[in-house]
């Protein structure tokens, strides 16, 4: 099981992931992100290589795409809420 991030890693990360255009929804402990790209094709195509990424982490994304947009929410059921592993993946999201 992992653990939920608390206390100043919490906020050292928060602030990090913040800078990169995340923020913490208002109904629960996670992160959120709106990905834009040019067309339907280069999102679902980053879709497909975050879907790889994910799956060697065994840890998944929610996620909802239209057309040129991505929006994701990171969080960790098992800790109910952040973890190193939501880190983890949005920074190879943002890479």
């Amino acid at each position: 099981m992992t653990n939920k991030l608390e206390g100043e890693a919490r906020e050292a990360a928060l602030t990090e992931l913040s800078a990169a255009g995340w923020s913490l929804t208002e109904d629960r402990d996670a992160i959120r992100k709106v990905f834009k790209f040019k067309n339907f094709a280069e999102a679902w195509g980053w879709m497909t290589k975050i879907a790889i990424v994910a799956e060697k982490m065994n840890h998944h994304p929610e996620w909802f795409n239209v057309y040129n947009r991505v929006e994701v929410v990171l969080t960790t059921h098992d800790a109910l809420g952040l973890s190193e592993l939501d880190l983890k993946l949005a920074r190879k999201m943002d890479a």
